[in-house]
């Protein structure tokens, strides 16, 4: 698979600034991932599935506030099982692992290239039920099972693949989360440690000091730590 040249500044690797992207059935995405989405989405209703996008590019002050909620006890925290998590015996730090194991780090989303995308198959969605995004939805007997099924076997031949396909120990599976390699790879080369404490260090990201303490063991757990193609 042919890696694209593609380089970003600092601001726009981190969701600080928008100008890599281009407006895709009104969500932003990276302008180099246009095409092999609307081919990949053209596949998947050949199949008979409705490929939607639930999210795809997400600023640094919109991953800020899901952090900052979660953090200070606005929005649960969840466990592996996506069940709300009791945190009052938590730490600092193991509340920050424990975030990370379903959000990402302000200015660490992949979500910020515009090259990765949360995807479902809208026509799959029974009528009345609201979409999730948690694995039991696209595993054998969920709604998105026959989608997830189409989704692995064809992806790929579009550039596409999922860095959170299997539990490594940082992030949880997202079998919803693809990625257009091509690009989103040496995006992902681009950004280190260093300029993203250089970023979270001008922020007001709650759990900033424990963050910036632990940053290089958590940036190889939760950041560099996903699935190869």
């Amino acid at each position: 698979m042919t890696l694209s040249q593609s380089t970003l500044t600092l601001e726009q690797l981190t969701g600080l600034d928008e100008s890599h992207l281009c407006e895709y059935q009104q969500r932003l995405i990276h302008q180099d991932v246009h095409d092999a989405l609307a081919a990949l989405q053209q596949a998947a209703a050949e199949a008979g599935f409705e490929l939607t996008i639930a999210s795809a590019f997400r600023s640094f002050e919109r991953q800020m506030l899901i952090w900052n909620n979660k953090f200070n006890g606005v929005r649960p925290i969840l466990d592996s099982c996506s069940q709300p998590l009791d945190t009052t015996g938590l730490n600092e730090l193991d509340k920050i692992r424990a975030i990370l194991r379903w959000s990402a780090l302000p200015g660490a989303s992949r979500h910020h290239w515009g090259t990765d995308l949360d995807v479902y198959a809208r026509n799959c969605l029974p009528e009345g039920s609201q979409l999730q995004l948690e694995p039991w939805e696209y595993e054998e007997g969920g709604h998105q099972a026959a989608f997830n099924t189409w989704l692995t076997d064809n992806m790929g031949r579009f550039g596409f693949y999922r860095p959170y396909a299997v539990d490594l120990g940082g992030v949880a599976v997202e079998p919803w989360h693809i990625s257009y390699f091509p690009v989103s790879q040496s995006l992902r080369e681009q950004l280190t440690p260093s300029q993203l404490a250089t970023v979270i260090s001008s922020q007001p990201v709650a759990g900033k000091s424990h963050i910036l303490a632990n940053l290089d063991t958590l940036y190889s757990k939760y950041i560099n730590n996903i699935c190869e193609v």
